[in-house]
Order: structure tokens, then sequence, then C-alpha cells
């Protein structure tokens, strides 16, 4: 992509964000000390999801995730639009600047709540890095990145769906199993309705499950 077209990329959220998270204050160690400010290597960036993401591989690396689907280009810019115009989707990503590929991504979304004088409860999704760069501490990177930006941002906890496999890793990093409240249960439509479908222009999404890979 030209300097000009980078120059017009929108990014999801303000990218200043990010800067001076508090690495130290979270129960996660790094070994070597890494942060998103210093993700370990100078080709490595931390940065928010931008429009131009769509050609850097961005889609790829969720389908190592799960099912994806053949999303265009117009569908991603308008969910994109969406996502920016709501203010409560954080899509991080991680970026190999050598070759100028998205390496890495997890999202936090804000659920805004009546309880707890109506605060905002944390969401973390789609957690996925490419498994050629397992070994840099990428997987852990990412996910302390999102929870600290919602903690920055106010939220009163921060939740998440796991595979049984995967809860050694998510306490390593701080999150615990609450008792009488550690299952997960889903009801999933493989196929959007009618109605949805023809009020949804930019088409069905995935469902996407929890690994940081």
């Amino acid at each position: 992509m030209g300097a000009s077209n980078i120059e017009q990329e929108l990014s999801l959220y303000n990218s200043s964000i990010l800067a001076n998270l508090n690495f130290a204050g979270s129960p996660a160690t790094f070994n070597p000390p890494i942060s998103a400010d210093n993700p370990g290597e100078p080709w490595l960036k931390v940065r928010p999801l931008q429009t131009g993401d769509f050609h850097r591989g961005f889609l790829q690396i969720l389908s190592q995730l799960t099912a994806v689907g053949n999303v265009s280009l117009a569908q991603f810019l308008n969910r994109f639009a969406q996502m920016r115009a709501s203010g409560d989707y954080f899509v991080t990503v991680i970026v190999d600047t050598r070759s100028d590929k998205i390496i890495g991504s997890a999202t936090l979304v804000l659920e805004h709540k009546f309880i707890h004088g109506c605060s905002v409860r944390g969401r973390l999704e789609d957690v996925v890095v490419d498994d050629t760069y397992r070994g840099k501490q990428l997987g852990k990177l990412i996910v302390v990145t999102v929870s600290l930006l919602a903690q920055r941002l106010g939220c009163y906890k921060m939740s998440l769906d796991c595979k049984d496999k995967l809860i050694p890793f998510y306490k390593s990093i701080g999150y615990v199993l609450e008792p009488g409240n550690s299952n997960t249960m889903n009801i999933r439509y493989e196929q959007p309705s009618a109605a949805v479908s023809a009020n949804h222009t930019s088409g069905s999404e995935p469902t996407l499950p929890i690994d940081p890979s």
C-alpha cells in the first residue's frame, strides 16, 4: 500500500489510549519483559484495526480461529464503520511491519449495563495469533493489552469464554473461574433469518470462539 493510502486510513479507535498501559500492574509475567509499547521486536507493532487491514490479511488471521466466510471489501468496510460509529468495539492487532501483515488480533467489546451504577462490562473475543510466531509471547501480549485497555476504559470486569484446554493460559494472566458460574452455554443460528438478511445487507456474521492460539 502506498504512503498516500496509509495516510487516508481510519483507525477503529484512537491509538493514544494504548500508550502507557500499566503492564507492571498486570498479574501476567513476561520473560523477557514486553508491552504494547515495546512488543519485543522492532518490527512488531500493536495498534487498533485500520481500514487497510483488509488487505493486510486480517480476515485470513481470523480464519485460523474459525470459519470467516467470503467477506468482501465492501462488507468489511461497512462493518468497520458500524463498529467505529458505536464506539464500543476495540479490535486490536499485531502487525509484522516487515511484511505489512496482520499476525495477531483480539477484540474488546463494551457492554453497557444498568447494574453497578450503570457501569460497563468488557468482553474478550476473537483472540488469535499466527502460529508461525509462537515463542514470542504474542498471545499473552494481545490478551493483556486489551484487558488493560478494558481497565483503562472503566470496565468493572472483563469476561471471556474459552475451551477447557485454555483455562491454564487465562489463569496465568489473572482470569479466574468463579464458583457456580464456570460454564458457558450457547444457542447457535447457523443461517440468518429472512428478516435479518433483508435488513442487514453487509451479510451474516460468523460465530467466533475465543482461542489465543
